[in-house]
Protein backbone atom coordinates (compact mmCIF):
# COMPACT_ATOMS: atom_id res chain seq x y z
CA UNK A 1 0.00 0.00 0.00
CA UNK A 2 1.60 3.56 -1.02
CA UNK A 3 1.02 5.89 1.86
CA UNK A 4 1.11 9.67 1.40
CA UNK A 5 0.76 12.81 3.34
CA UNK A 6 -1.49 15.44 1.49
CA UNK A 7 -2.75 19.02 2.55
CA UNK A 8 -5.92 20.40 1.75
CA UNK A 9 -6.52 21.36 -1.60
CA UNK A 10 -3.91 18.96 -2.69
CA UNK A 11 -4.45 16.20 -5.22
CA UNK A 12 -4.23 12.88 -6.02
CA UNK A 13 -3.55 11.06 -9.91
CA UNK A 14 -4.37 7.68 -10.13
CA UNK A 15 -3.57 6.76 -13.72
CA UNK A 16 -4.59 9.41 -16.83
CA UNK A 17 -8.18 9.80 -15.45
CA UNK A 18 -8.53 9.46 -11.99
CA UNK A 19 -8.00 12.84 -9.35
CA UNK A 20 -8.39 12.38 -5.69
CA UNK A 21 -8.52 15.69 -4.30
CA UNK A 22 -8.54 16.07 -0.63
CA UNK A 23 -11.11 18.89 0.17
CA UNK A 24 -11.17 19.56 3.58
CA UNK A 25 -9.54 18.33 7.20
CA UNK A 26 -11.40 18.64 9.94
CA UNK A 27 -10.00 16.59 13.08
CA UNK A 28 -9.81 13.26 12.80
CA UNK A 29 -12.01 13.58 9.69
CA UNK A 30 -10.75 14.09 5.78
CA UNK A 31 -12.81 14.66 3.00
CA UNK A 32 -12.37 13.95 -0.50
CA UNK A 33 -13.43 14.47 -3.71
CA UNK A 34 -13.18 11.80 -6.87
CA UNK A 35 -12.92 12.86 -10.23
CA UNK A 36 -13.53 9.48 -12.26
CA UNK A 37 -14.91 8.59 -15.73
CA UNK A 38 -18.75 6.78 -14.86
CA UNK A 39 -17.41 3.35 -16.06
CA UNK A 40 -14.79 3.30 -13.06
CA UNK A 41 -17.14 2.42 -10.03
CA UNK A 42 -16.51 4.42 -6.88
CA UNK A 43 -17.76 2.51 -3.75
CA UNK A 44 -16.96 3.08 -0.22
CA UNK A 45 -15.10 0.23 1.67
CA UNK A 46 -17.89 -0.65 4.34
CA UNK A 47 -20.39 -1.06 1.14
CA UNK A 48 -18.60 -2.87 -0.91
CA UNK A 49 -20.13 -6.60 -0.32
CA UNK A 50 -23.87 -4.46 -0.27
CA UNK A 51 -23.11 -3.41 -3.87
CA UNK A 52 -21.65 -6.64 -4.93
CA UNK A 53 -24.28 -8.60 -3.21
CA UNK A 54 -26.49 -5.95 -5.38
CA UNK A 55 -24.79 -6.38 -8.62
CA UNK A 56 -25.23 -10.13 -8.41
CA UNK A 57 -29.11 -9.82 -7.70
CA UNK A 58 -29.02 -7.66 -11.11
CA UNK A 59 -26.79 -9.78 -12.04
CA UNK A 60 -29.60 -12.97 -11.93
CA UNK A 61 -32.38 -10.67 -12.81
CA UNK A 62 -31.09 -10.12 -15.97
CA UNK A 63 -30.08 -13.60 -16.93
CA UNK A 64 -33.41 -14.53 -15.82
CA UNK A 65 -35.24 -11.60 -18.12
CA UNK A 66 -32.47 -12.89 -21.00
CA UNK A 67 -33.95 -16.73 -20.19
CA UNK A 68 -37.81 -15.24 -20.28
CA UNK A 69 -37.13 -13.26 -23.67
CA UNK A 70 -35.46 -16.76 -24.82
CA UNK A 71 -38.76 -19.10 -24.33
CA UNK A 72 -40.75 -16.42 -25.26
CA UNK A 73 -38.85 -16.17 -28.64
CA UNK A 74 -38.90 -19.98 -29.06
CA UNK A 75 -43.01 -19.20 -28.75
CA UNK A 76 -43.77 -16.74 -31.04
CA UNK A 77 -41.60 -19.01 -33.28
CA UNK A 78 -43.70 -22.13 -32.59
CA UNK A 79 -47.16 -19.99 -33.14
CA UNK A 80 -45.88 -18.84 -36.04
CA UNK A 81 -44.95 -21.86 -37.87
CA UNK A 82 -49.14 -23.37 -36.21
CA UNK A 83 -50.41 -20.39 -38.39
CA UNK A 84 -48.13 -21.29 -41.30
CA UNK A 85 -49.07 -24.75 -40.98
CA UNK A 86 -52.81 -24.20 -40.69
CA UNK A 87 -52.17 -21.66 -43.98
CA UNK A 88 -51.00 -24.30 -46.29
CA UNK A 89 -53.42 -26.59 -44.61
CA UNK A 90 -56.42 -24.32 -45.59
CA UNK A 91 -54.72 -23.74 -49.07
CA UNK A 92 -54.64 -27.40 -49.97
CA UNK A 93 -58.52 -27.72 -48.41
CA UNK A 94 -59.05 -25.13 -51.23
CA UNK A 95 -57.33 -26.15 -53.47
CA UNK A 96 -59.23 -29.96 -53.03
CA UNK A 97 -62.83 -28.10 -53.03
CA UNK A 98 -62.07 -26.74 -56.38
CA UNK A 99 -60.69 -30.20 -57.86
CA UNK A 100 -63.78 -32.17 -56.00
CA UNK A 101 -66.58 -29.42 -57.39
Amino acid sequence: MLVLSRKEGEKLLVGENITIVISKISGNRVTIGIEAPRDVKVVRGELERQVAAESNVAGDRSAELDRIAVVERERISSESQVFHLRLKIDNEMVALQKDVG
